[in-house]
Order: C-alpha cells, then structure tokens, then sequence
C-alpha cells in the first residue's frame, strides 16, 4: 500500500502520520530520500525484515531526489503487500510521470495551509481541539484565540495545552497567557499609528526592532493600508471579509476608522506607503528610519 501525503499543513500531515504509525505493531521505518540510491530500492520496497513482516516506510520529498523519482513510478506495481509506503511531499511536481503514476495507483491526501479566508474553519477547529484535550473553548474566546495568534494550527495547537492548564478561560486569560503575533502587534502599531499617538508610536518600533525583521513587518503594515482601502472603497452590497479574506473583527475595526478618516485621509496614507516602498526598493535610507517616518507621517494627519 502507498499513501502520498501532499501540501504544507505540517501540522496536519503529522497528525494524519501519527495515526498510521500510532499503535502499528511492525517496523517503523524512516529513509533520508538524499541518501537513497536506485540500489536500495530493491532492499527497502521488496525486501521482508528479519524481524517483522509488516513494516511501514516513510520517505519526505522523495522528488528531489531527481534520479530516484524518474523512475519510481516503475515501482509501485512491485513493493511488497507487507509495506506501508508513505510519501511526503510539499510541492510535487504534478506533471511528471511519476506523479501521474502515483495519482493512478495510490491514497493522495492533500493539506493546505490555512490562510486568513481561512478564519471560520480555524475557529471552528480550536473549538474541536480543545474538546479532544479535555477542555471547553467557547465561540468567543475561540475568536479571540484565532485573532491574537493567526490561522498557524501549531501555534494554535500549543496556545490550547497552556490553556488547559487554566481553570477557567477569559478574554484576560487569553490575553495574559498567550502571546500575540506579529500580525496582531501591526495591527496595534497601525492603529497607534493612525490615534497619532508618537510616544507609544516609538516605544512599540523600539521594541519591534530588537526582534522582528522590518521588511516582513513593512509588509505586514502594507497589507493593513490596503485593507483599510479596501473597507473604505466597499459598497454596502459587498462582502469585504469573504472578498479579501479580511478577518471579520478586523473589518469592523477598520469601517470605525475608515469613517472617521475619510477618503482624502486614506489616500493620502496609501501615497506615503507607496513612496516608503520605492525608497527602501533603492535603500534610499536605513530600513527603519524609513518605516519610521512612513509611520510619523500618517500619525500628523
């Protein structure tokens, strides 16, 4: 038997190689596919172990291995009925021959990574999770859990084992106990930003600036000027969350200050990010002086 494994969600393919190896009474089996040469082959797909007759074989990115995944899909018909194989990959290239041979032949699971048009399901999921370690998570401090930490399963994942530990869990709870990412400190940046608060303004880049790369976080603060735009341009008949992926409690924070902003505000906003943008493009100046003035600009609007 083969099971192709496929995507980016390593959380999930882990979990899902969890349950096939979990419990199996034979051997357990792990190949370095830089390693394998087209000698091996015979030994470790027809070959019976000394010790077990059944055996499951695990093999991650076996198609970089270029010589070896040309060829292999000559294989399949040959491994032992006693073997397990189970392929890993990220990224297979789907035109090869082996490919298609392996979509003919065997069990192809996909996991995708989750994106932020991702939300409900994640929330949903920390609900299911909680339940499955032994606690209750309500919809609101699910939410709020999927606001603060991202659509990330493994962050997520260890965000609920410390909160099993909580008696009881609040909106403070979550708040003190799990660390926000770095999306949720641009929002708050972007909103110091736009209160013209400067003191806090600086503090916040100081901060940042110790840990965080500041061309991720340029674009991570980019996205949020587009988002605003983007909440700012809807018509009433448009659907901005499912449209652009936008988390809901993101766009009503936004449609607040969109109004209080106006039109003229915003574009003059998304002019100082665009002329921040070309200037780090040509390293006009130190990175992060530019994105601190970027950021003074809009807070003297």
């Amino acid at each position: 038997m083969i099971t192709l494994l496929i995507g980016e969600n390593s959380f999930e393919i882990e979990r899902t190689l969890a349950e096939i190896t979990n419990g199996f009474a034979g051997d357990v089996e792990k190949i370095d596919s830089g390693k394998l040469q087209l000698a091996q082959l015979p030994d470790i797909l027809m070959g019976i172990s000394l010790f077990a007759t059944n055996r499951v074989i695990i093999i991650r990115n076996l198609s970089e291995n270029k010589p070896i995944w040309s060829v292999f899909g000559d294989w399949i018909s040959r491994i032992s009925d006693d073997i397990h194989l189970v392929l890993i990959e990220s990224k297979p290239d789907k035109r090869t021959s082996t490919y298609k041979s392996l979509k003919d032949n065997v069990v192809i699971r996909e996991f995708q990574s989750w994106t932020d048009r991702d939300v409900a399901k994640a929330e949903k999921w920390v609900i299911a999770e909680a339940k499955g370690q032994g606690f209750s998570v309500d919809a609101k401090s699910a939410q709020l859990l999927v606001r603060r930490i991202g659509v990330d399963q493994w962050q997520l994942f260890h965000a609920l084992e410390k909160l099993a530990l909580v008696d009881f869990i609040s909106a403070d709870v979550i708040n003190n106990v799990i660390e926000p990412n770095l999306s949720e400190n641009v929002f708050e940046l972007f909103e110091t930003s736009l209160r013209g608060d400067i003191k806090t303004l600086k503090s916040m880049l100081r901060i940042l600036e110790q840990s965080e790369d500041v061309f991720r976080l340029f674009a991570l603060l980019s996205t949020q000027v587009f988002q605003l735009t983007a909440v700012m341009s809807a018509e009433k008949s448009d659907n901005v969350t499912k449209d652009f992926g936008i988390h809901p409690y993101v766009v009503q924070k936004l449609e607040v200050v969109a109004k209080r902003l106006g039109k003229n505000t915003i574009s003059k906003i998304v002019k100082i990010f665009a002329e921040s943008d070309d200037d780090m493009k040509i390293s006009k100046a130190e990175p992060w002086l530019l994105l601190e003035r970027a950021l003074l600009k809009v807070a003297s609007l």
